[in-house]
């Protein structure tokens, strides 16, 4: 299916070319045709500013949506909630916060100071700053023969002098709420060399309270989208490349964008007929994807909290909905956001809907008390156990080569082929500007 009308494309893209995603209005792509696979951010960047150089470009895209990891759930009409993305990570410079502006869109602001920790049903001060712990063990590791997981280098560097079980479970804890939590990978398989690379917009954090869907949205203007288009296969041709869907249909493109989720890549649900670059194999081979999953809690109240906009758990079980986002006082919603990341979120995607709100009700009674009350309704979800993403977003594991991404991104099979998406972003990588910046790069190559 068409989501819009070309009749509209140069108006959209005219004002697109504000927020960089658009390339100069002359037409240096007039009579090539490029294929798209993918309608995230990555797929969405690319194909506007390809439309814009004059291109005949199509986004093909398997879901019946667009956005891919970005979904805004409007099952609560009054509160919608992101399932996927959620924040703007460092508005200052950040082509994500123009596109917002560019979109109209609202947002506001969250700040990790503004927290407060609990444990034993009362508020604690949590003294472990695992990060002093990691610089310590990368240094450690940038020393070594070879890389190491994060938590072989944390346990050789006795950051905690970690003598019993109980030692290693409380620095387990720690690091799963600060970093596991942050990269969405496991410790054990965290790369303690590489696995921090990225660099950061400057500026407190920013999320949608209409939905970072809004977005995904607004850049698809104007741009021609085929949704429940699943490709199989990609085989290089004399002059462009081949692409074949589910159920036998088939084209050809001068080129395609391939903005896959590297799960997806990993997986072998697409075919390459020719094999790729041995250095690109090597990344989509090595590289983790990680996993962060969300429980969106509703009550039939107003809840009686503490005016802060997060809440750390850390009573055991430690590594169960450590960590919390009062949209009370964030949004003054009666809602509360819930995390679970890298094996205990694996874990916990086994568990039915009611025993994953049962559990995270459990959590919010460890620090708030025996009678805070059940929630009236949760969301819930389940990013490894989707075929089309296979995981939330990538982490640098152990094994994966320092230049992984780099090696990941860009052309293939003489340029017929490119790469991006968050995966493929060596500066600013597991993010929604990552992604959106690796697809303007891709369409440069192009």
């Amino acid at each position: 299916m068409t989501l819009s009308r070309r009749s509209i494309l140069g108006r959209t893209l005219a004002g697109l070319a504000v927020f960089g995603l658009a390339s100069p209005t002359h037409a240096k792509m007039a009579g090539k045709s490029v294929a798209v696979i993918g309608a995230g951010m990555a797929g969405l960047a690319a194909a506007g500013a390809l439309a814009r150089a004059g291109a005949d470009v199509t986004i093909y895209e398997a879901r019946t949506r667009i956005g891919g990891r970005v979904l805004t759930s409007t099952l609560w009409p009054d509160l919608p909630c992101d399932l996927g993305a959620s924040w703007i990570h460092g508005p200052i410079g950040n082509p994500i916060k123009k596109l917002a502006k560019a979109a109209g869109a609202a947002t506001v602001r969250t700040r990790y100071e503004s927290s407060a920790a609990f444990a034993g049903g009362k508020t604690v001060y949590n003294e472990i700053d695992p990060w002093e712990w990691t610089e310590v063990a990368r240094v450690a590791a940038m020393r070594a023969p070879a890389d190491m997981s994060l938590k072989d280098a944390l346990i050789a560097q006795r950051v905690m002098k970690v003598k019993t079980a109980t030692d290693i479970e409380v620095l387990a804890a720690n690091v799963h709420l600060a970093i596991e939590h942050e990269y969405g990978g496991d410790w054990g398989s965290l790369s303690a060399r590489y696995f921090d690379m990225g660099e950061e917009f400057a500026g407190e954090d920013v999320l949608f309270p209409e939905g970072y869907g809004a977005l995904a949205t607004y850049a698809a203007k104007g741009l021609t989208i085929k949704t429940g288009a699943e490709v199989t296969r990609l085989t290089p041709l004399d002059k462009g490349v081949k692409i074949e869907f589910e159920g036998g249909q088939s084209i050809r493109a001068d080129a395609a964008i391939v903005t896959l989720p590297l799960g997806v890549l990993q997986s072998g649900r697409v075919a390459f007929d020719q094999p790729l670059a041995r250095k690109r194999q090597a990344a989509i081979d090595t590289l983790g994807m990680g996993l962060l999953n969300k429980v969106f809690l509703r009550f039939d109240k107003e809840l009686d909290l503490p005016a802060v906009d997060w809440f750390e758990k850390l009573d055991a079980p430690r590594k169960l909905f450590p960590e919390w986002v009062n949209l009370a006082h964030v949004l003054g919603a009666p809602a509360l956001l819930g995390f679970n990341a890298a094996a205990s979120a694996d874990d916990l995607e086994r568990a039915s809907d009611n025993e994953t709100a049962s559990a995270a009700t459990d959590a919010l009674r460890a620090m708030f008390g025996s009678r805070f009350p059940a929630p009236i309704a949760s969301q819930i979800t389940r990013w490894r156990a989707d075929p089309l993403a296979l995981g939330s977003y990538s982490f640098h594991a152990v094994g994966a080569a320092k230049s992984a991404r780099d090696d990941l991104a860009g052309g293939d099979w003489d340029g017929r082929v490119v790469f991006a998406g968050e995966a493929c972003s060596a500066d600013h990588p597991s993010t929604v500007h990552g992604a959106w910046m690796s697809g303007l790069e891709a369409a440069r190559e192009v």
